[in-house]
Order: C-alpha cells, then structure tokens, then sequence
C-alpha cells in the first residue's frame, strides 16, 4: 500500500514539472527566440523607419526648418551686409534679403551673432540654420559647408590713414607692417600671404577701429564695408583704402555665398529664392538702399 502510494505521489510530481517546462515555452516570453540562451530582442523603435535611420536623419533641413517655424540666421556687425539699426534690430543687405527668404519659406527670421571663426561649429550643432554675412566662398568654405550660388563680387582691401596713403602707394609687400583682420576671414589669409605681421581681432569693424586708433598700421577688410564705413561722412574720415595694392600676388577679387549644413535641401530653395528676387527687383531695390553698387550683385 505505501509503495503505491509513493509511485502516485512521483508520477503527480513528474506531471507538475512537465506542465511547468510547457508554460516556459508557450511564446509568452518577450524573446520569442528559438536558441536557448539568446538575449531578448529590443521592441523596434517607433521613430526609425526599419532600415536603422531615424526619421529625424530622414528629414529634410527645409522640413525641419518648417517644422520648427524659424529660420536661425548666423551673422556678425558687418555694415552694410548686417548691423543694427537705433533700435537694436537687424538691418542691412544680407539681413533684409535672409527675413525676405524666411518668409518665402513661411518661416520667421531670427538673426543669431556668432565668432566667426566658429561657424562651422555652430552650423553643424544646429545653434544656426545658415551663415548669411558676406561669406567668402572659399575652398575652406566649400569644403564644410553646402552654400548656394554666389551672389555679390567682393574683393579684399588694404584700410591705411588718409594722411599717410601716399607712403603705401608703392608697395610690394606688405612686409613689417602690423595689419589688423578680423579672424578667420579672408583677409586675414591675404594679409600673412603678402607678408603681414597680423593683428586678429573679433570683428572687420574692430579692424577699422585699430588702425584708426594707431594701434595696427593697416587693415585688410572687405570692400563692401571699407565702401560704407571708410571715409568723408561716416566715423572713418581719417582712413581711406585702396582696391589694387601693388604687390605681386595682389588682393584677388572674390565671391559671397551664403553656407547651409552638408547635405542640406536649403541650397538649392535659396538658389530658387534668389533667382525670383532677382527677376521682380527685389535684390537691386535692396542693394540700393545699402549702398551696394548694382555692379557687384550677381544674378
């Protein structure tokens, strides 16, 4: 009796454990994997698209700029490109063209002041959606940034004191002299290419500032602001400046573009933006009321 007793009670036992091993293997486990062993698989996430890229990597700039209803416009005090007027707001060629693209886009403007020297830096970290300041299009430029087609001539000009232009009439180089620039710019690459003993400073006025002071002997800043802000009627009557230095290289002439993120769909609506102000007489109104001769808008 007490052996039948003993077989029942195992044979119930055995019967716990099989139906046990079953319900572990019914499906209800989140890893559903056929290796034992095997990590559960992560649930999928909802914002990729299935082939591992986020829908966020997916998305154009021009949606993401629509999306967040403002078009963030990296700039620096650069008259008559941008500056500001007595109320604090942002005027000037390059400003009063970005707020007209803003509202092609449907977006707002909203003009952010930035080192020029960390443009890049900013661009790419979305802090900017363009840089829009009379860029130079140069190698360095093209090489970090996509930019739109070039749209105004620009050349680098050497800023002297009106009393001495006469000594730098003749010059070959522009060697043991201290000339002033703004960081980062264009030029400063012409200066120390002529030989310069340069002076970096924040900003191209900041350039004007120390040769009008005494401090720097010269300046190399860009003919659009050397044409506003340098002689007879504006704060720099002292100081005068000269197009074609002599000098062996010489002060190339040169093009501004305006710089999107790489990869970026804004270049191509701005080339699009550009071609339709050009055509309805929206850039030449503009660039007269700058001061930007017609001669140096490019369509």
């Amino acid at each position: 009796m007490m052996k039948r007793k003993k077989f029942w009670a195992l044979l119930l036992a055995l019967a716990m454990v099989l139906s046990l091993a079953a319900c572990g293997g019914n499906g209800g486990n989140s890893s559903g994997s056929g290796d034992s062993g095997s990590p559960a698989a992560a649930p999928e996430d909802p914002k990729t698209d299935g082939e591992g890229s986020s829908q966020a990597d997916a998305e154009s700039d021009l949606a993401y700029i629509q999306g967040k209803g403002t078009l963030v416009v990296g700039m620096t005090d650069f008259a008559p490109m941008d500056y500001r007027d007595a109320s604090g707001n942002w005027i000037g060629f390059d400003a009063d063209m970005a707020s007209a693209f803003a509202e092609s886009l449907g977006v707002q403007v909203e003009f952010q002041e930035i080192t020029w020297d960390y443009k890049v830096m900013e661009l790419n970290a979305k802090s900017i959606d363009c840089v829009w300041n009379g860029m130079t299009l140069n190698d360095e430029v093209k090489a970090a940034m996509d930019t739109g087609n070039a749209y105004c001539l620009n050349a680098q000009v050497l800023v002297v004191p009106a009393d001495k232009a006469a000594d730098f009439e003749s010059l070959t180089s522009l060697e043991g002299l201290n000339v002033a620039v703004e960081s980062g710019s264009a030029g400063e690459d012409a200066a120390e290419a002529l030989g310069a003993s340069t002076t970096a400073v924040a900003k191209q006025a900041d350039a004007l500032m120390e040769v009008s002071a005494g401090t720097a002997d010269a300046a190399v800043i860009d003919l659009l602001m050397a044409g506003a802000m340098i002689g007879e009627g504006t704060n720099y009557a002292n100081l005068t400046y000269t197009v074609n230095l002599n000098t062996a290289q010489g002060l190339e002439s040169e093009e501004y573009g305006v710089g999107f993120r790489k990869g970026s769909d804004l270049a191509d609506a701005w080339n699009s933006f550009w071609a339709a102000a050009v055509a309805d007489g929206s850039v030449l109104e503009t660039g007269t009321a700058y001061g930007v001769q017609e001669s140096l808008i490019l369509e």
